[in-house]
């Protein structure tokens, strides 16, 4: 517990593995705010596996103990392609809270600029 309530300490987390997202890595995250989870990525870059992954880790970890989308340049021409997706699936995920009544509009468009732009920067300390 000392380096996992560090304020100046940041581990992103990142697996292979994505029935490890809800059933361990959203509840450590949402206890230790050192430690954030990486994107879905590699094997859950696909509409349906970024989907999955916002929805197990939201519930338990929040969004702001996830850092956004970040990509890598296995593939540098699809980078713009990628991050369009991931944007349009925190879209859909953040209208469907929305329209449950579970989150307000105006909350909901500074979420979506978090998850796009803030959690990046924030993270990586760009």
């Amino acid at each position: 517990a000392r380096f996992g309530n560090r304020p100046d300490l940041t581990i992103i987390l990142f697996t292979l593995d994505e029935t490890v997202y809800s059933r361990e890595l959203a509840p450590l995250a949402g206890h230790y705010p050192a430690l954030k989870l990486g994107p879905a990525w590699w094997f859950h870059d696909s509409p349906e596996g970024m989907r999955r992954y916002r929805e197990q880790v939201t519930e338990t970890a929040g969004f702001y103990n996830t850092v956004g989308f970040n990509d890598d340049t296995r593939a540098f021409l699809s980078i713009p392609a990628r991050h369009d997706v991931a944007r349009r699936i925190d879209a859909g995920f953040l209208a469907r809270l929305v329209a449950e009544h579970r989150l307000d509009r105006d909350d909901a468009f500074e979420v979506a600029h978090d998850l796009a732009y803030r959690l990046v920067k924030q993270a990586y300390k760009l």
